[in-house]
């Protein structure tokens, strides 16, 4: 009956109406509707204002508080022309989501009533309370003062009657509290250090700017069947349940016809982001059975990771309209492809594309050369630092499968690049030949010419370079892209500071300037070899050689997290200002308790299914069973009823051992449970966790999984994988 039941909910959304708004404009018409973007600065703003505003966001100018004044006059003015009545700070704490706290647009006019007022203190700083975020011990519980700054280089926007605007949020001591803080000092450093490089090839570049394009992979699951599993309500995946017969072995669902229903949601999501500036470009249909993904156009990445928090949200929203929940988590099915968040990251400069190979003078190739090579440095010196960086006690479900990049962070540049930078290694030779697009004619008269690029695509690779970018294809679905950019861009800067130093000296010694460039690159490309690897990341092999390489193999999350705080580590962020020894410390405890904490709600949950669900489920088919033997029994003769009664007596015994075995299990479970809390450190008690308690869920489960696969359909009320995987 249960089962009917969640079957009937599920029919029941399918028969609502699609109700998708459908804009009468074109998308270039409505987009950014809800933002206050330059355009509409230009209009609501005095142009002393505005001026002063495009310096800000350009050129880093200080904002001083009579602008930010007439800021907010503009902004106020827009918003309640649009039915907005309050506003809020939206920062980035360190909980991979969002926050918000919502004010009013009103004050006591003196007269007994009210007016309408936002004013610049309202706009630039707010006092959001720091002690009920996580701190890491940077602020103690009764230490509540905290400040939110408003972030001018991320546009203001308007959700429903409230106006949201990014901010920054650090502690009243200074240190940050959040992702945003030490992203934009990391843009700032990678800025500094490749614009100082690149004016060795065009010295009219005024700054670098970096660029992010994400991929968020998502499943869609019936909201009747979500909550029917008590699991993925709680922990955001299924902590039990038999692999369906069917799952994406026929390779069907992968870039197939998107189902009606989900289209209806995917073109009101897409069309609710792009009046909030979100520049959707691609959809499809992914590997597994009701996984999806949406892609934008490359943003500047401080905006393009504001992006995608906001569309994470979005997601959410717009999915229970349609009768979905949508699911965020990096492997919320075992045993089907998981969800990553492919990171395309990219240097550009005002003139241009850094990583652009346009193969047309030895000056353009020696630049690109040069900063393919310096990238692969900072990835090479920080490879175990850029895992800690995407690593979580979700995200660890998925990596390493052969469905996702290994827990081994190596570099795929393809035939052509690889022959260049051993070309430079290993000849005298300084000439760089790159050769651009081939066609490739098919034999087929109506079918145009291709152009083939001059690299194929590596999956198994976690850092693949694509043509005009690297793609770290390793980062979570549900995380928050800043962790890996902040690791990245200040592993890049530290490479190219580097880099300029070494050239500098040359050139001071006397030697010509390009010689110079060259010779250091010829040093780097020797030294970062280890990290270029083109061959099967999957494979065994790879995880033998990788280790011969001195790459950093380590796949327990707990301990991965401990490259935060190496003396490396912490002398590259402190040396570009972009964390200092106190904040790594401080996020390094959040992350070993926010990994306890996970593992533990997943463990109380596993064990409340197990012993309140499972078992008297189990137990009771198993009565029926003995019921049938005994009838059987007693109207049948000896020797009929022991051929007849084989299979139930033995499916009988077979049920009475797993349910002893998942007893001892949830008891051992509890016991480890126990032993950890104890542990005093952060650090300890989440190695504890990863040891001893998360290996007794995979080992209780087991026995679950078999018990599902043998029990009675009707009797067995959690929703199925079949189910949930295949629901339209």
């Amino acid at each position: 009956m249960a089962k009917l039941r969640f079957q009937m909910v599920g029919e029941a959304f399918k028969k609502q109406p699609l109700d998708v708004p459908t804009p009468s404009e074109r998308p270039s018409e409505f987009f950014a509707k809800y933002v206050f973007n330059k355009a509409k600065m230009q209009k609501y703003l005095p142009k002393e204002a505005y001026d002063k505003m495009m310096d800000v966001i350009d050129n880093g100018a200080p904002l001083d508080r009579p602008t930010a004044d007439m800021v907010a006059e503009g902004m106020k003015k827009w918003a309640m022309e649009l039915g907005v009545t309050h506003c809020t700070h939206w920062f980035q704490p360190l909980t991979d989501t969002t926050a918000e706290k919502h004010d009013a647009f009103v004050e006591h006019n003196g007269k007994g009533g009210m007016i309408e007022r936002f004013e610049g203190k309202s706009l630039v700083q707010q006092e959001p309370d720091a002690s009920s975020f996580p701190s890491g011990g940077i602020r103690s519980t009764f230490e509540a003062r905290g400040y939110s700054a408003w972030d001018p280089t991320s546009p203001v926007f308007v959700i429903g009657d409230t106006l949201l605007i990014p901010t920054v949020f650090i502690s009243y001591t200074g240190e940050a509290l959040d992702y945003k803080t030490p992203l934009l000092k990391s843009l700032r450093a990678v800025n500094e250090a490749a614009t100082a490089v690149v004016r060795y090839f065009n010295p009219e570049v005024k700054k670098v700017i970096s660029n992010l394009g994400w991929e968020q992979e998502y499943f869609l699951i019936d909201e009747g069947l979500y909550s029917a599993r008590p699991d993925l309500l709680l922990t955001g995946r299924t902590l039990m349940g038999h692999s369906s017969a069917k799952d994406q072995q026929m390779d069907d669902h992968y870039f197939g016809a998107i189902p009606e229903r989900v289209a209806a949601f995917m073109k009101d999501l897409e069309i609710q982001a792009l009046e909030l500036g979100i520049p959707c470009k691609t959809r499809h249909n992914e590997v597994a059975p009701n996984q999806f993904e949406l892609a934008p156009i490359y943003e500047e990445m401080n905006l393009a990771i504001d992006h995608n928090m906001l569309i994470m949200s979005l997601m959410k929203k717009v999915a229970r309209k349609h009768g979905f929940r949508c699911l965020l988590h990096e492997k919320p099915f075992d045993g089907v492809n998981g969800s990553g968040k492919h990171n395309n990251w990219s240097l550009a400069t005002d003139t241009g594309i850094l990583l652009h190979a346009p193969g047309k003078d030895d000056l353009s190739n020696l630049r690109f050369v040069t900063f393919v090579v310096e990238t692969l440095m900072g990835v090479y010196k920080h490879n175990g630092l850029l895992k800690a960086s995407i690593m979580s006690a979700t995200n660890a479900h998925r990596l390493g499968g052969h469905e996702a990049p290994p827990v081994i962070v190596s570099s795929f540049l393809g035939r052509q690049l690889t022959e260049i930078l051993n070309h430079l290694e290993n000849s005298s030779d300084d000439t760089i030949a790159i050769v651009g697009k081939a066609g490739l004619k098919l034999d087929i008269p109506s079918i145009p010419e291709l152009l083939i690029d001059n690299t194929d695509r590596n999956r198994t690779s976690p850092f693949a370079f694509t043509g005009n970018r690297f793609e770290f294809r390793a980062p979570g679905s549900e995380a928050n892209c800043a962790s890996a950019m902040i690791a990245l861009n200040s592993a890049v800067a530290e490479a190219l500071v580097s880099f300029k130093k070494r050239v500098d000296a040359m050139i001071a010694g006397g030697k010509e300037k390009n010689a110079a460039i060259i010779a250091v690159l010829r040093e780097d490309i020797k030294e970062c070899k280890p990290i270029r690897f083109d061959g099967n990341g999957y494979s065994d092999e790879w995880k033998v050689e990788a280790e011969r390489r001195g790459l950093d193999v380590e796949t327990s999350c707990p301990v991965i997290f401990d490259r935060y705080l190496d003396e490396a580590s912490i002398q590259m962020f402190e040396s570009l200002n972009v964390m200092t020894r106190k904040e790594l410390e401080a996020r390094n405890e959040i992350k070993w308790e926010t990994y306890t904490k996970k593992v533990q709600i997943e463990a109380r949950i596993f064990g409340d299914l197990s012993i309140n669900h499972i078992i008297p489920q189990v137990v009771g088919y198993q009565t029926k069973l003995a019921e049938n033997v005994a009838a059987l029994k007693s109207i049948l003769p000896a020797e009929q009823f022991k051929d007849l009664a084989a299979s139930n007596l033995a499916l009988i015994s077979e049920i009475a051992e797993r349910i002893k075995a998942i007893e001892e299990g949830c008891t051992a479970l509890t016991e480890a449970r126990k032993v950890a809390n104890k542990i005093e450190g952060a650090r300890e008690r989440a190695i504890s966790y990863h040891d001893t308690v998360a290996p007794l869920m995979t080992e209780i489960r087991y026995h679950i999984d078999k018990l599902e696969a043998k029990v009675d359909d009707e009797v067995w009320t959690l929703p199925k994988y079949r189910e949930m995987l295949f629901m339209r």
